[in-house]
């Protein structure tokens, strides 16, 4: 449980970079304005806003993973090879799993510190993105092999996204407290937009695509970025000792789940439209577990999994509700952390950070159903191929 927060509202126009990273000093903050929370409801705000421009129009506008639906892939990879990709942030290393003998069946060597495994806008690339290593290594999806040619030099890909027009990648570059917007097939860098917080880590876009919320978790902060115009709309502190990990859209668009592995739960944050403040939703917190820390939409759109890595859980969370209504223990313990849902919606696969294995999970009974052990230090699992039309990047957050 947690206590009670006290939220205050901040609103930024374009800001000057702090220039902070992973361990850099106190972020500059813009200053306060006030926006009481209880105005007009997110949903009728999102309603008044045109889509961003080039973005592909939604199947269903009451629900952004219409396209997620079980076993509903895209003509792109319906020849690629089921296959769980590992990223060992320990031993610079993927381990490949196949995931009906629960075998690691490849492991290749990438740049140091890999943290995560991305799926491209045209879901036609996989990308290891290698923090330390200042590099993203694109993987060919048909071979689960790394292409001919390398690695491509980028400074510190901790996360990667793409916009929702498919216009642009956008490289978290946590250390170096920025967002780098790049070409999202040769990685050249186009602009960047220095954050005025610390760890910047997660994001998701918003139904209309217009802005993004993204976490920053040293500096327990979310920010609200203008995805057209490249710039800062506005800053939403949470509470003090606060640690924002994973962002999730809601699939009626109305709120993002957000993470907190220090509060032991997720935040339920009102972005509205793009000229409209971030603030808490309704009840504005639900506690799940100790540490947590991931978040996966199941296939029908009714339930969010939440990883807890320090308690070795997962919570499941109703949509409708917001409201926890059943928590899986792993057997013996773990920390399951980043990973996906399977095509098929059976199954979630999780990498167990501190374990150097990897958790598959019967999504119907909670049942683990495997544990896999695989390199140090196993961090943003990629399940690959899943349902969607386009990656919104991450380890596979598909509309």
């Amino acid at each position: 449980m947690t206590r009670s927060a006290t939220v205050v509202l901040v609103l930024a126009l374009l800001l000057a970079g702090c220039g902070s990273g992973r361990h850099g000093g106190p972020a500059r903050r813009p200053p306060a304005g006030g926006a009481a929370a209880g105005a007009a409801r997110p949903g009728d705000a999102v309603a008044r806003e045109a889509p961003l421009p080039g973005m592909p129009p939604p199947l269903d506008p009451h629900d952004v993973y219409a396209a997620d639906r079980a076993g509903r892939l895209s003509p792109v990879v319906r020849g690629f090879r089921p296959l769980v990709y590992v990223p060992n942030s320990d031993s610079a290393s993927v381990d490949v799993i196949d995931p009906r003998t629960y075998r690691v069946v490849a492991h290749f060597r990438v740049g140091r510190l890999p943290q995560h495994v991305t799926p491209s806008f045209d879901l036609r690339t996989l990308w290891v993105d290698s923090d330390e290593g200042n590099s993203l290594t694109p993987v060919d999806p048909r071979t689960g092999r790394p292409r001919r040619g390398g690695a491509v030099p980028v400074a510190d890909p901790y996360n990667l996204y793409f916009t929702p027009d498919g216009r642009d990648a956008v490289v978290v570059a946590e250390r170096l407290g920025r967002l780098d917007f790049r070409d999202p097939r040769t990685m050249k860098l186009r602009g960047s937009l220095p954050v005025p917080c610390n760890g910047v880590d997660h994001m998701d876009f918003s139904a209309t695509g217009r802005y993004a919320v993204v976490s920053c978790e040293f500096s327990g902060e979310l920010l609200k970025v203008d995805v057209a115009r490249r710039r800062l709309a506005g800053v939403l502190p949470l509470r003090a000792g606060s640690m924002p990990q994973d962002v999730k859209l809601a699939p009626d668009g109305r709120v993002f789940y957000v993470a907190d592995m220090m509060a032991n739960g997720v935040w339920l944050v009102s972005g509205g439209a793009l000229g409209d403040p971030l603030r808490l939703a309704g009840a504005g917190f639900v506690p799940t577990g100790r540490g947590a820390h991931g978040l996966y939409a199941s296939r029908d759109s009714r339930s969010l999994y939440v990883s807890n890595r320090g308690e070795g859980s997962v919570s499941v969370l109703s949509f409708a509700s917001r409201r926890v209504v059943a928590t899986w223990h792993l057997p013996g313990g773990g920390s399951p952390d980043m990973g996906g849902v399977s095509a098929d919606g059976r199954v979630l696969w999780l990498s167990g950070r501190y374990n150097a294995q990897v958790y598959a999970i019967d999504t119907r009974t909670g049942r683990l159903l495997a544990r896999i052990r695989v390199g140090a230090g196993p961090h943003g699992l990629c399940v690959y191929p899943q349902p969607g039309r386009y990656s919104l990047g991450h380890t596979g957050v598909f509309r």
